[in-house]
């Protein structure tokens, strides 16, 4: 049986012990002086779906901290020498190797490119797009300010100005990773007065920059839905909505052309307004397609090409499944009409030596544990990189995806700004995610307080009914505590799913109401009696290893598998669980002082990992996937009961 690295701690501490903030930077080396020679961009992506005409901003990039904040006055963002600078890479996390309480509470850092335009095509246009920031960005382009944004983990896009069309270009970001309980995720001090947090408050620019090119009309987004009638002789639908943007100065006309598989359509001419945009809905027919199951995928091509005569001046592509998902009236998830039974595990982006601005290889070996786990739902705390959610659709695993709304607790939500920037974020997951057939759930927060405030009810509320109006074809869900002593929560009712973490026999809970592991199933038939007619599942489960031991000994291997088997023999007994995610795949770091109940903490680790941080099997591992591959994720017949949603 494969085994986690003995001494993977000192190991561990080899590796990023004598790591220095040059280290997170790229290098060690003195910053060089004088004008950096600007690179050119590569017709490269990291992920498929999305926009055509993307450039990666990859390359040498540049780096410098600012704790004094001084950088604006310093003319950081205009001032083209590269003296004080460090170079670096992006993705980029300032502080991966900086296990510090400062660390963790944040600080400000610069990051700068020089570049040239792909081409000098002067009836090109570009669009900046940065994946993921954390916290807060304020972009520059040769001294002009093009964009602020807020909020880590979704993308946002800046338009590049015409006079950028001509030789260097210096590209200059402003970083701010301080956040405090006014943010989304929040940042507060713990009653011991250290920062607190559920993972690491990783500063940079933490996924990839692109620079992508279009002439004249942008393909600025697509949502594709998809409908299918009849059982034996199927017939499936694609409806889409384009969203076009003319951000010149004069009207624009173009045709869309649409290709799913052998067909071809294309639309009489669109008239788009100067400066502004105009969204285009139709419907492609798909005879007898082939539907997406758990499992089970099928996967549509779908190519969207806006036409100027014949020349093609932007584009959009992106693989469409067709799938139905309903809750019955008694709480059964069903997918294009079969009872689904989905258990998995849950992800954080983490790296011992890159924090969170992992590298493609990274996620294949993630997903690829994923595979061998014999998974159907893989869940986090916060939208994962796009690349995460194709991988998904082409191995035919769910996504519980997931806004970091986490922990919002008491008055959470009276915080000013608070619950608009939540529903903000719930709304722009939506936006980038809602095409990939993985997708089942949209989960608007995790862990609110044990008893409901009114603020966090109106945030239920509210975010139920935006997800009604935006996208009705996924669960509305909310992950929840599992403590028995919970009153029912009448506004629960409001959505289409239910997630509980569960750590019976791990955590003691308020007043030692989960130290029993035998009172894990009682628990759960109490929450099904509570809320009947909502998927219910388990959104976590596990427990700590690091080291050998006895298994009633916490924090040793053997108690960490015992418990996952404890657990895994419970949920699969529960006919009305619709399934359950395991916490965690592999170790990540939580906060300066975590011990996560492990009499024998590796502060900051969490170390509830499947495998631990560099991918090394624990003996959970197989012990889990050992059951998980015995789980059907479809039903072999069609569920007969009442659907509603």
């Amino acid at each position: 049986m494969p085994r986690a690295v003995p001494g993977f701690a000192a190991a561990l501490a080899a590796l990023v012990g004598s790591a220095t903030l040059a280290l997170a930077q790229g290098g060690s080396e003195p910053p060089p002086t004088g004008v950096p020679e600007p690179e050119r961009p590569t017709r490269k992506v990291l992920y498929r779906d999305g926009h055509t005409g993307r450039h990666l901003l990859g390359g040498t990039w540049h780096f410098r901290l600012d704790p004094a904040e001084q950088g604006e006055q310093a003319g950081f963002h205009t001032n083209r020498a590269i003296d004080g600078w460090t170079p670096t890479t992006v993705p980029n996390a300032w502080n991966a190797t900086d296990e510090s309480d400062a660390s963790h509470r944040g600080t400000v850092g610069w990051y700068r490119k020089d570049f040239v335009l792909p081409s000098r095509d002067a009836a090109l246009d570009w669009k900046l797009r940065f994946e993921a920031i954390n916290h807060r960005a304020t972009v520059w382009l040769n001294g002009q300010l093009i964009a602020t944004h807020e909020g880590p983990y979704i993308p946002f896009e800046a338009e590049v100005p015409a006079r950028a069309r001509r030789g260097p270009n210096l590209l200059v970001v402003r970083v701010d990773n301080r956040r405090d309980r006014s943010d989304v995720p929040r940042g507060y001090d713990r009653a011991n007065g250290r920062p607190g947090g559920g993972w690491w408050n990783y500063g940079g620019i933490l996924r990839e920059v692109y620079l992508r090119r279009f002439e004249g009309v942008d393909v600025e987004a697509v949502r594709v839905r998809s409908e299918v009638s009849g059982r034996r002789q199927r017939h499936g639908l694609l409806r889409l909505r384009v969203t076009l943007d003319n951000p010149g100065a004069r009207d624009a006309r173009v045709r869309l052309r649409t290709r799913v598989a052998d067909h071809e359509r294309i639309s009489r001419p669109i008239r788009v307004a100067a400066d502004g945009s105009r969204r285009v809905s139709y419907s492609v027919e798909v005879p007898k397609p082939r539907l997406w199951y758990p499992g089970s995928p099928e996967l549509h091509p779908v190519r969207i090409d806006a036409l100027s005569g014949q020349r093609v001046v932007a584009g959009y592509r992106l693989k469409a499944g067709f799938r139905e998902l309903r809750v019955s009236d008694d709480g059964i998830l069903l997918v294009n009409g079969r009872r689904a039974r989905l258990f998995g595990v849950n992800l954080h982006e983490d790296h011992p030596r890159r924090g969170s601005a992992i590298t493609a290889r990274d996620r294949r070996r993630d997903m690829r544990a994923v595979g061998r786990l014999g998974a159907s739902l893989i869940r986090s705390h916060y939208p994962l990189h796009p690349r995460y959610l194709e991988l998904a659709d082409r191995m035919g695993v769910t996504v519980w995806d997931q806004v970091p709304a986490w922990q919002q607790g008491h008055r959470g939500f009276k915080q000013p700004g608070v619950l608009d920037a939540a529903l903000a974020y719930l709304r722009a997951m939506v936006a980038r995610d809602q095409n990939h057939p993985s997708v089942i759930a949209w989960s608007i927060g995790n862990e609110f307080s044990q008893r409901l405030t009114s603020d966090q009810e109106d945030y239920i509320r509210r975010a139920a009914d935006l997800l009604d109006r935006i996208d009705p074809t996924r669960l509305r869900a909310l992950d929840i505590f599992g403590y028995p002593q919970n009153p029912p929560a009448d506004v629960y009712h409001e959505l289409d799913a239910l997630g509980v973490n569960s750590y019976f026999g791990w955590y003691p809970g308020p007043n030692g109401q989960t130290a029993d592991v035998d009172r894990l199933g009682p628990f759960l038939d109490q929450t099904r009696a509570y809320y009947p007619e909502l998927a219910l599942f388990v959104t976590e489960f596990g427990a700590e290893a690091n080291r050998d031991g006895p298994v009633e000994e916490k924090g040793t291997y053997a108690f960490q598998t015992r418990q996952l088997r404890r657990h895994l023999d419970v949920y699969r007994r529960k006919r009305y669980l619709n399934g359950a995610a395991a916490w965690v795949l592999r170790d990540f770091r939580a906060r300066p002082d975590w011990d996560g109940g492990n009499p024998e903490p590796q502060s900051p680790w969490n170390q509830k990992g499947l495998l631990d941080a560099l991918w090394n099997e624990k003996p959970a591992f197989d012990a889990t996937a050992e059951i998980l591959r015995a789980i059907e994720p479809i039903a072999r017949r069609r569920y007969r009961r009442g659907t509603s949603r």
